[in-house]
C-alpha cells in the first residue's frame, strides 16, 4: 500500500516550480516509491504568486505566511526554496516542527546558517536533502565510479568550472542576490557551492584552499517591484553590489590531488557551461553539462597520445534507467530534481539518509567561507 505524503513548498520562483514538477512526475518515474506525494500548501510573500501557483499545480491551499506551514498538520515534508537569507530560519522552524526538509543550497548564508539547520534536523530525527543536484546526473555518477574503481589510475588534477551569463547585463536588478545581508555571497553560494560539491563528490575531501574574488559590474538599478528570476531594471536607482561576480580558487585535496575551481556569474558568451575534468596517472574523464548524458574517457597505458572516447551514458549508470530505456537518450535538468525529489522521500520513507545531505551543505559552506577569508587576506586556508 502507497501511503500519502502531505507536502508543501515555501518560495514560488523558478526553483520553487521545478520542485513542485519533480514532486508531480516522481512516481512516473519511481512506481515502486512507498511514498505519495500530495501538494498540500504553497507560501509566497508576493501577492498572487502562491494563488497562481495553486490554480497551476493543484496545492489545496495558499499562505503569504510560512510559519503557518510549520503548524499545519496536514504536511509532513516541506521544500525551501526561499531566498538565501530565510534558509536557515525557516529550516530550524520546519525540522523543529517535526516536517521532513529538502532544502535549496546554499542553506543560508554561511557555514553558521548551515551547520543550525543540520543540528535541527538532526535533534527533531527528520530527514533532510539538499539540492547539489548536478551531482545527481548519470554521467557524474558514473565518473565517481570509474575515478574510485581505479580506472584513470591515481587522481592527479581536477579543474571544475561554472560560467554563465545571468547577471552579465548591466541592466540587471539590484535584487536580494546582491546583497550581502540577504543574499549572502554571491556567485559563491550560487555557483561554486556546486563546483565543491562536485570536487567532493568525485574526489574526497579538500583540506585547504586559497582563493580570488572580483565583481565586475558594481552597480545595478533598484527593482520598482516584486521580481522573479534574473530581471532587468534599467533607469532605475543605482545601488552597490555588495557580493562576488567572479572566484577563482586553487585546492588541495586530502588525497594529495590538486584542483582549480572557477566560477562567474558575469561571463558574456556562456549559458550554463559548467563541467569538469579530472586526470590521472593513467588516464582522464571530462564532463559537461550542456552534453549531460555523455563522458569523455580517456584510460589504458599509452600515456602520450592516448585517445579520448565518447561514452554515452545509459540504464546501466546511476538513474538513468528510470527516464529512458537506451543509451543516447537524453536526460535534462528537471529529471535530475526527480531525481532528488525520489531520494528525499525515499529518505523519508525509510528512514536513512539518500543523495546529498545536511552534512554535504555543511562541508560545502565552510569551504566557501574559507574561500571568503582567504580572498580577502590573500592566504591559504585549511578546512
Amino acid at each position: 500500500m502507497v501511503d500519502a505524503l502531505g507536502v508543501a513548498v515555501v518560495g514560488f520562483g523558478w526553483m520553487g516550480r521545478v520542485h513542485t514538477q519533480a514532486y508531480a512526475r516522481v512516481r512516473h518515474h519511481y512506481p515502486q516509491l512507498a511514498l505519495r506525494p500530495e501538494l498540500v500548501t504553497v507560501a509566497e510573500e508576493v501577492p498572487g504568486r502562491a494563488e497562481e501557483a495553486a490554480d497551476r499545480f493543484g496545492f489545496a491551499s495558499t499562505t503569504r505566511d510560512w510559519r503557518e506551514v510549520a503548524a499545519d498538520p496536514r504536511v509532513r515534508a516541506v521544500s525551501i526554496t526561499a531566498p538565501n537569507f530565510l534558509h536557515r530560519e525557516i529550516g530550524v522552524a520546519m525540522a523543529e516542527a517535526g516536517k521532513h526538509i529538502w532544502i535549496e543550497k546554499p542553506v543560508g548564508l554561511g557555514a553558521d546558517d548551515a551547520r543550525a539547520v543540520a543540528d535541527a534536523v538532526a535533534g527533531a530525527g527528520v530527514q533532510g536533502t539538499v539540492g547539489f543536484n548536478y551531482r545527481n546526473a548519470p554521467a557524474v555518477e558514473a565518473a565517481r565510479e570509474l575515478i574510485a574503481s581505479g580506472d584513470i589510475g591515481t587522481v592527479t588534477h581536477v579543474r571544475i568550472r561554472l560560467f554563465s551569463d545571468y547577471a552579465a547585463h548591466p541592466e540587471g536588478a539590484l535584487t536580494w542576490r546582491y546583497e550581502r545581508e540577504r543574499g549572502g555571497s554571491g556567485v559563491l553560494g550560487d555557483l561554486a557551492s556546486h563546483g565543491v560539491d562536485l570536487a567532493r563528490f568525485l574526489l574526497g575531501d579538500i583540506a585547504s584552499l586559497t582563493a580570488d574574488t572580483a565583481v565586475f559590474v558594481p552597480e545595478r538599478a533598484r527593482p520598482s517591484g516584486a521580481t522573479a528570476g534574473h530581471s532587468r531594471a534599467a533607469g532605475g536607482e543605482l545601488g552597490p553590489v555588495e557580493n562576488e561576480d567572479y572566484v577563482s580558487c586553487l585546492l588541495r585535496f586530502a588525497s594529495g590531488a590538486r584542483g582549480v575551481l572557477e566560477a562567474c556569474r558575469v561571463s558574456v558568451g556562456e549559458q550554463n557551461n559548467y563541467g569538469f575534468e579530472v586526470h590521472g596517472t593513467e588516464g582522464a574523464v571530462f564532463w559537461d553539462f550542456r552534453r549531460m548524458n555523455e563522458l569523455g574517457v580517456s584510460r589504458g597505458t599509452g600515456y602520450q597520445d592516448q585517445p579520448v572516447s565518447t561514452v554515452h551514458v545509459g540504464p546501466g549508470h546511476g538513474e538513468f534507467g528510470a527516464f529512458q530505456p537506451g543509451a543516447a537518450n537524453a536526460m535534462g535538468y528537471d529529471d535530475l530534481k526527480v531525481i532528488e525529489a525520489y531520494r528525499f522521500l525515499r529518505s523519508v520513507a525509510e528512514g536513512v539518509p539518500y543523495g546529498a545531505g545536511l552534512a554535504d551543505a555543511v562541508h560545502s559552506a565552510v569551504a566557501l567561507d574559507a574561500m571568503a577569508r582567504s580572498a580577502e587576506s590573500g592566504a591559504w586556508v585549511a578546512l
